[in-house]
């Protein structure tokens, strides 16, 4: 101390330049963001989803009803891997080859498609906001990454058939069963599960009852691939 009060210019030397101590500041967000993401992840494996900020940004009244798997029936889930992400149980969370062919697609114009797998939907779902942009995609992947390795794949898929928008204000298979059919999302049939899972991509634009067009078809072609999703097992890793 008093070597530093004799040689001010040495001290101020030693002492942490204004870059420096930014980058430690830096430093020390990633690592607390690092450390709140995990708890978040940790928590949510056990405790159902409370709200998303897609929920408290929507405008209009908000209807869900978190319901475990089990009181799903089998053919929602089906009907959302036919209809979502046909390889959920043999990716890693990322499908790759349907990102490419999206990217190919996207470049000759038209409407913006994606190439999301149902885990990063989930990811984006819960933990972000609706959008594209770079940093949301870049949180996207490494949420992705973390509910793939401490979840696993039944949990993603229960926490996502709770927490997908399935109407203007509706969130949940749930509460879109209730709201279409007037029954529980356990007694769905083949048919009405894939209506349901048909409007996921744009729930506030399409119709699940008296629905034509495109999204009549679309709901059409799922159904009848509800039941080649379970003859090839590709509902294996949800239901072991």
């Amino acid at each position: 101390m008093l070597e530093e009060l004799k040689n001010p210019r040495q001290a101020a030397l030693r002492a942490p330049g204004p870059a420096r101590r930014f980058g430690w500041i830096i430093v020390r967000l990633i690592a607390a963001f690092l450390f709140l993401s995990v708890a978040q992840v940790v928590i949510y494996k056990f405790v159902p989803v409370p709200t998303t900020l897609t929920m408290l940004m929507d405008e209009n009244p908000v209807t869900k009803d978190w319901t475990p798997l089990e009181d799903i029936d089998r053919d929602m889930v089906d009907a959302v891997i036919s209809g979502e992400d046909g390889k959920f149980c043999l990716h890693n969370g990322f499908d790759h080859a349907a990102m490419m062919q999206a990217f190919k697609r996207n470049q000759k114009g038209g409407r913006i498609r994606g190439g999301s797998t149902i885990s990063q939907q989930t990811a984006k779902n819960v933990f972000l906001w609706q959008g594209g942009g770079y940093l949301r995609k870049g949180l996207e992947a490494w949420y992705t990454v973390l509910i793939e390795t401490i979840w696993g794949k039944r949990r993603i898929m229960e926490v996502y058939l709770n927490v997908a928008e399935t109407g203007i204000g509706t969130y949940g298979v749930e509460a879109g069963a209730q709201r279409y059919y007037g029954k529980s999302a356990r007694k769905l049939s083949a048919v009405e599960a894939a209506r349901i899972a048909a409007v996921l991509p744009l729930p506030k634009k399409r119709e699940v009852k008296g629905a034509g067009g495109f999204t009549r078809r679309h709901g059409n072609v799922i159904a009848r691939r509800v039941s080649v999703v379970k003859n090839e097992a590709l509902d294996a890793c949800v239901y072991r």
